[in-house]
């Protein structure tokens, strides 16, 4: 499973629930609060080039933030990058009794 980075702030509601989603599919991840770190604020900008939080990263990809994530959720690409679905169709353990055979 690749690593996830999220860049967040104390009071975010999308990091809430960036982390809510994650945390869901058993999905560890780093956080590097930037609120009271220069550092990581500058470090964010250069990999994301976007100065909102949530910015998420599994691996070297830059998934965006919340939206972009549970975008790519909702079409079924977010499991594979993050390793969780060998299945291209999605039909895997978690599938139901209806899918095909």
């Amino acid at each position: 499973m690749p690593k996830v980075v999220m860049y967040t702030t104390n009071m975010c509601p999308y990091c809430v629930r960036a982390k809510m989603l994650l945390s869901h599919k058993g999905v560890p991840v780093e956080e590097l609060n930037i609120q009271r770190d220069p550092a990581l604020m500058r470090e964010m900008l250069a990999r994301s080039q976007r100065r909102t939080v949530p910015q998420i990263f599994v691996g070297d990809v830059h998934v965006g933030g919340y939206d972009d994530m549970a975008a790519m959720d909702a079409r079924g690409e977010l499991d594979p990058l993050l390793g969780l679905s060998d299945d291209p169709h999605g039909y895997g353990a978690d599938a139901s009794e209806d899918g095909p055979t």
